[in-house]
């Protein structure tokens, strides 16, 4: 794990509504921050297989930590009357209220709120309901098609050293008031959109104060979907970009009278971001994700496929070919995102629980019904995060490193498996699903996370 210092939600400029950072060369990370399944692999392989460590605090104590106060204490009351002991009695409760409430944001704001378990909860509820959310695709709606235990719901994720809040949608969206939120990624990173959608639809009185800005028929042809929250004024979008890295085509060497679709073969160009047609660099919180893909067979084989300007690699290693990727993600950053305005996340890598194979070779996780409880059966650190990590080390601009790979490692029980079409039913030919997660589910703990990450930054520039 590379060396991560002075995360800026500690700092005071942040504080201010989002709007100012300071400079830092390194990784940011969270003690907390999807449909082409048969493009995703479940592949845990490593050329040099690295247990998981405990990430260090994201919220070290610092400076800003120290100046809350209670302006609302009453030291001396203007008369002996009753109304005046019972506002001062009052002021005092507030008070100890006050401080009980900045201790837990100090204490939250210290904690590797990464480093923790799944606790059964009986108690527990998702923040919205599977049937009640339009926002929903079909294949991460399990309890659509056919998935009838609730159980997996009852946990929550414990961090060791603290606690988290619940999260709470109204209050999330006053802190993103006037705000663009963007998620820029593969399909895992759209679960985690559809889930924070979803958690701030419920939280609405009238679910019309909701409009789409980019509807879903436009998604299909342009990768792009966009929601607006009127009384809020702030928007949750999702961009699709799986690899990050512009998709490509090239021309064969083959003679004239070949249709020219049948010249041209695919290629990643590592050189170049992908295009949208969302400028989404100007947005207030960007949050972007990649690897799942990184592992499919094309990227795995790397065989003519790696592009760099007009020259096509004849073979190049997939984990170099990553490294290219980020780092012009990364440059693209430095020079299109403005750090005074803009914050940066990478939400890391999401685990799968194929058993008995891959996704195309009869891998299967139907039948889980409960998490992993034996840290010591949880998969290798994935090799695609520790390239991220290197290249975030790299960058200019602070990057909020969203390490959820281990809390989702533990979950092979939260994956839509034979339940993600309408069917829901095992058979010997059965693709399952054992990469994305069902919503409710998983992804609604990362918003907390999430949430929580707000919520500490929110509350130290009050």
């Amino acid at each position: 794990m590379a060396c991560f210092k002075k995360p800026w939600f500690a700092s005071s400029e942040f504080s201010r509504n989002l709007q100012q950072r300071p400079r830092t060369h390194h990784i940011l990370t969270v003690p907390f921050f999807l449909l082409s399944l048969f493009l995703l692999s479940a592949s845990y392989t490593s050329n040099s297989p690295t247990p998981y460590t405990a990430a260090p605090p994201l919220f070290p104590p610092s400076s800003s930590s120290s100046s809350f106060s209670n302006s609302h204490m009453v030291s001396k009351p203007r008369s002996r009357s009753t109304l005046s002991s019972f506002a001062a009695e009052r002021a005092t409760n507030h008070a100890n209220s006050t401080n009980t409430h900045s201790q837990f944001i100090r204490d939250l704001a210290s904690c590797d709120i990464f480093d923790g378990t799944w606790v059964h909860d009986q108690d527990a509820e998702p923040p919205y309901q599977h049937d009640s959310c339009p926002y929903l695709d079909d294949a991460f709606n399990c309890f659509k098609n056919g998935r009838s235990d609730f159980e997996y719901l009852k946990y929550r994720w414990k961090p060791h050293a603290c606690h988290i809040p619940r999260f709470e949608g109204l209050k999330m969206l006053r802190m993103l008031r006037g705000k663009r939120v963007v998620f820029v990624g593969d399909s895992l990173n759209r679960n985690m959109w559809q889930s924070l959608v979803c958690s701030l639809r419920a939280s609405l009185k009238d679910n019309t104060r909701i409009y789409e800005v980019s509807a879903r028929r436009e998604f299909r042809t342009q990768g792009f979907i966009s929601l607006k929250f009127r009384d809020y004024a702030c928007s949750i979008e999702f961009v699709k970009s799986p690899f990050l890295v512009q998709e490509w085509k090239v021309l064969r060497n083959k003679g004239g009278g070949v249709p020219q679709s049948q010249r041209e073969r695919e290629t990643l160009r590592l050189d170049m971001i992908q295009a949208s047609k969302s400028q989404y660099n100007n947005a207030d919180i960007l949050i972007f994700n990649t690897g799942h893909w990184w592992n499919h067979y094309k990227t795995r084989n790397g065989i003519n496929y790696f592009q760099e300007g007009d020259h096509v690699y004849e073979r190049l290693e997939v984990s170099e070919a990553l490294r290219k990727a980020l780092k012009t993600w990364g440059n693209w950053v430095d020079l299109n995102v403005d750090r005074k305005r803009t914050r940066v996340f990478f939400t890391g890598f999401s685990a799968s629980h194929y058993r008995g194979g891959q996704w195309n070779s009869g891998g299967k996780c139907d039948g889980e019904k409960e998490p992993i409880t034996n840290e010591s059966y949880l998969g290798e650190y994935p090799w695609t995060m520790r390239v991220l990590e290197s290249v975030i080390s790299e960058m200019k601009t602070p990057v909020f490193y969203l390490n959820i790979t281990k809390m989702t490692d533990y979950r092979k029980d939260g994956h839509p498996s034979i339940n993600f079409n309408n069917k829901g039913l095992r058979t010997t030919t059965t693709v399952q699903d054992c990469s994305h997660w069902c919503l409710p589910g998983i992804p609604d703990s990362w918003n907390e996370l999430l949430y929580a990450a707000l919520l500490i930054a929110h509350t130290q520039q009050q």
